[in-house]
């Protein structure tokens, strides 16, 4: 089994007034068969957030998550990742289709030991 990781561009979005938008963020989508039940999202300030793959699924089609993080769509393209901690509010937009992406390619990675042994 392999480990996923796929970099993404995503929006950080801020009620800061003073910050100007910096558009489009890297951003890495990691995923350890190691953990099978969990994800990871590393933010440019390499803060890192591990959460549950579940979770992340079941945001992308309705709200979910009550804790640290948050998952919702946003309009039928976009998905809003909402992390929160003690240093404040992260809130990460990303297209739907690279998440569905993401959770497709854990899946597959998952997978993969039970079809090598047929």
């Amino acid at each position: 089994m392999s480990v996923v990781e796929q970099y993404a561009r995503a929006h950080i979005v801020t009620d800061d007034d003073l910050r100007e938008d910096p558009g489009a963020v890297p951003v890495v989508l990691r995923y350890d068969p190691d953990e099978p039940r969990s994800v990871q999202v590393r933010l440019p300030d390499r803060h890192e957030w591990t959460f549950s793959r579940s979770l992340l699924e079941q945001g992308l089609r309705a709200p979910a998550g009550t804790g640290e993080v948050r998952v919702w769509p946003c309009g039928r393209v976009q998905a809003v990742v909402e992390f929160h901690s003690a240093r404040g509010v992260s809130v990460v937009q990303f297209e739907t289709r690279t998440l569905t992406r993401f959770l497709r390619r854990t899946y597959t990675a998952a997978e993969t030991p039970a079809v090598a042994h047929r």
